[in-house]
């Protein structure tokens, strides 16, 4: 697949691994919607600011109004709080989980209009296994796995293909306290883009991450 002449929105595109696919995408000459709470936060140049609220589905329902040119979302916005009261807990499920939700049901007709198009779920290694002190992170990520096999298959009759991408640690301002091997986000980004053009359905971005999801057999 060219991007060339691709429209493409990217959530929590304003920094970390959103950025990297906004820019890498209008480098290569899409037409990109970098959506952000606060779009005065998108300062990269060559990339469209669009205030986009995952948790709020008045502002997903008006995005998708504008953005009615769209072939490939990205839907990459995600916080990890780490706290394991409720409140934490709730917040990154509205985020992680309810986000891509609210951004699949206002977009997937849109991709239909436009011929199919690619949705692409960023979540985590933690999608396959839970971890000591960040259980809601990790069970919001689980919960976004199984809504991307679902939504794989619900969207499949359109043309529409959905890919899941899993990573570890991630060199970006969410794991800046980790003390572990990370991967570049451009490094992310480039698997991401040539699965879209092999047609793959799930990315597994590094070395720890492989070897999470081969284990899950045995």
């Amino acid at each position: 697949m060219d991007f060339n002449g691709a429209v493409v929105l990217v959530t929590g595109a304003n920094r970390g691994l959103g950025r990297a696919f906004a820019r890498e995408l209008a480098k290569q000459g899409a037409k990109v919607y970098a959506g952000a709470r606060n779009p005065a936060s998108v300062v990269d140049d060559g990339v469209i600011p669009v205030q986009l609220d995952v948790t709020d589905d008045a502002s997903v329902a008006a995005a998708a109004k504008e953005l009615g040119d769209v072939s490939i979302v990205i839907n990459n916005a995600g916080v990890a709080i780490g706290g394991e009261d409720v409140d934490s807990i709730r917040t990154e499920f509205d985020v992680n989980f309810y986000g891509l939700v609210r951004t699949t049901d206002q977009f997937a007709p849109i991709l239909k209009a436009n011929g199919g198009g690619v949705l692409v779920n960023v979540l985590s290694v933690l999608s396959f296994i839970g971890w000591p002190g960040a259980r809601g992170y990790a069970a919001s990520k689980a919960a976004g796995w199984s809504l991307t096999q679902s939504t794989r298959e619900a969207l499949r009759e359109q043309g529409t293909r959905v890919i899941a991408v899993h990573a570890g640690f991630i060199d970006t301002d969410m794991a800046s306290g980790v003390d572990a091997p990370k991967i570049a986000p451009e490094d992310v980004v480039s698997q991401v883009l040539q699965a879209i053009r092999n047609g793959d359905d799930e990315v597994l971005a590094d070395d720890l991450t492989r070897s999470v999801k081969a284990a899950l057999a045995s």
